[in-house]
């Protein structure tokens, strides 16, 4: 009987299946969206090809399953692509004349913003720009300068418009820095909620253009699968529309925010909007569960000692829990109850500990829950007896390599670089034997497969080696964005290795990443990723 003709073979180098004790496979076929066949011999599946077989021959290409970013913000890559990029700029000056040149072609009254993918201390003055400098740039537009997720700055014509001034109250579990006056200088920290509410209602088309080239951003990095860590409803809805055009450039996977949320009600509300998502989730978009924050991000992570007295807004200051902890946990069980998990932020040793402490709460109450239901998001500052208790608890944890490898340097000046050198120590938590996967946090960290490899295995950062220690092999950095994280959303049965039946994801790589020089893993993109078994990014 002659075997049905694939529709796509790839003839390569190798094929490195992630499959236990599986030899080398040179030759991969796909039918319809799944794998069909493997052979050891790049020829051994020449009896698949047909007329309308597609075949790529690449005798010097490595192929490996799509990689997952296990925590990362799709929808802030979105509503960024069409912002005013201010990564370059290397000094106050040159990003003010990058908002200068946006204002120039804005009509008057129209907001000005920047994407987060940027560092202050990247900038010659290290440090952020005032209110009164970017009216420099423009006192005719509100500018809203963003950094990362939990850091904004306006300009005065923004401050006016969002009512902040000298008797705003700091926004729950952020601030609003300060003069000596007790005036606002622009900059806030998890401020979003003081002003979101006078931002103009975002453009759909704008925004499906904006999520369709981020999407597909990613996929040409290798990312297969993003795990986005705060999306709204009306996000998710974006994501349906483009989901249901096929511009989708990568599977998503997603988990509705709390942010600036303070009650169990306002939680029950989204919960109650997720519920038809119990039906409609399909292989390229479906929902996680609930996104909440333990403590903040770089600024103000809680922490067991603290901060650097520079970096303290007053004396012994050990950055902040986001909720109030009975709140939180209330909050937490009405979601599992529902039958959906939670990610949650916990950065800082204190903030792990909380966490944990908070999960065997939960855990003694409702003994019954599945594993994976609880996850703890970053783990940064986690120490040993931390770890030992994550792994006895059965928590999850994601690692966000790409991020230390931004904000080291900014880290340092809060923290110190002893505490900052062990941030996210993936070896110990894989000695520990822990379920352990890998993203980027972006817009905090840039996303990219290669790029997160490259930060685990060399513990390099703009700032140097940080923590060499830490460092993991590429064998393992690969697993933790490929079988742990197909573990982590429970997909192991259809995504993470390369074997007949399973998902058509793969990436297919010019030099293979596992033996690539070191000064070129970092640069490292894939030739092709394919999903479903179409390729969504030829290059």
């Amino acid at each position: 009987m002659t075997p049905q003709p694939a529709d796509l073979l790839v003839r390569c180098a190798n094929v490195r299946t992630l499959v236990a004790g599986e030899g080398p496979r040179r030759a991969l076929a796909v039918r319809g969206e799944r794998i069909a066949a493997l052979s050891a011999d790049p020829d051994g599946l020449d009896e698949l090809v047909g007329p309308g077989t597609t075949v790529l021959d690449l005798p010097g290409s490595t192929v490996l399953p799509a990689f997952d970013d296990t925590h990362t913000h799709l929808i802030s890559a979105g509503d960024s692509a069409h912002d005013v990029a201010v990564d370059g700029a290397r000094s106050i000056a040159e990003l003010l004349d990058l908002i200068r040149t946006r204002a120039a072609k804005t009509p008057a009254g129209q907001w000005i913003r920047t994407s987060g993918h940027w560092q202050e201390l990247n900038l010659v003055e290290r440090r952020f720009p005032t209110a009164d400098e970017l009216d420099r740039a423009t006192d005719q537009h509100p500018v809203l300068v963003l950094r990362g997720v939990h850091n904004q700055v306006l300009n005065r014509h923004a401050l006016r418009l969002c009512g902040i001034d000298a008797t705003t109250p700091d926004p729950e579990g952020g601030s609003i820095a300060r003069d000596g006056d007790g005036r606002p200088t622009g900059h806030l920290i998890d401020g979003l909620a003081l002003i979101q509410p006078h931002l103009p209602a975002p453009d759909p088309a704008r925004k499906l253009d904006g999520l369709r080239l981020a999407s597909h951003d990613y996929a040409a990095t290798g990312i297969g699968v993003v795990r986005d860590t705060n999306s709204s409803l009306a996000d998710l809805d974006a994501l349906a529309q483009l989901r249901d055009a096929g511009e989708l450039g990568c599977r998503v996977r997603v988990l509705l925010t709390t942010m600036g949320f303070t009650s169990v009600r306002q939680v029950e509300d989204v919960l109650d909007g997720m519920e038809e998502w119990r039906r409609r989730g399909d292989s390229w978009l479906s929902v996680w569960g609930v996104k909440f924050w333990m403590d903040g991000g770089i600024e103000s992570g809680a922490l067991e000692h603290p901060y650097c007295p520079a970096h303290s807004p007053v004396p012994g200051y050990t950055g902040q829990l986001a909720w109030d902890e009975q709140v939180l946990q209330d909050a937490v069980e009405a979601v599992v109850r529902r039958g959906w998990r939670v990610g949650i932020h916990a950065y800082g040793d204190r903030g792990v500990r909380t966490l944990l402490d908070l999960f065997e709460r939960v855990q003694a109450r409702l003994p019954e829950l599945p594993h994976g239901t609880l996850v703890m998001e970053h783990g940064g500052l986690a120490d040993g007896e931390q770890r030992r208790r994550a792994v006895s608890m059965g928590i999850p944890v994601t690692v966000q390599q790409p991020l230390l490898f931004d904000v080291a340097a900014v880290q340092a000046e809060y923290w110190g670089g002893e505490r900052v050198s062990h941030l996210f120590p993936a070896r110990e938590w894989l000695d520990a034997g822990a379920d352990v996967s890998a993203g980027s946090d972006f817009p905090v960290g840039m996303y990219g497969a290669a790029h997160s490899l490259f930060g685990l295995t060399t513990r390099q950062t703009v700032d140097g080696v940080c923590g060499p220690e830490h460092a993991i092999t590429r064998e393992e950095a690969i697993a933790l964005h490929t079988t742990a994280a197909a573990r982590l959303t429970g997909e192991s049965d259809l995504r993470g290795q390369l074997a007949p039946g399973r998902l058509a994801d793969l990436t297919i790589w010019p030099e293979d990443p596992c033996t690539a020089a070191e000064e070129e893993l970092d640069g490292l993109r894939p030739s092709h990723t394919i999903l479903g078994g179409a390729v969504v990014n030829p290059r």
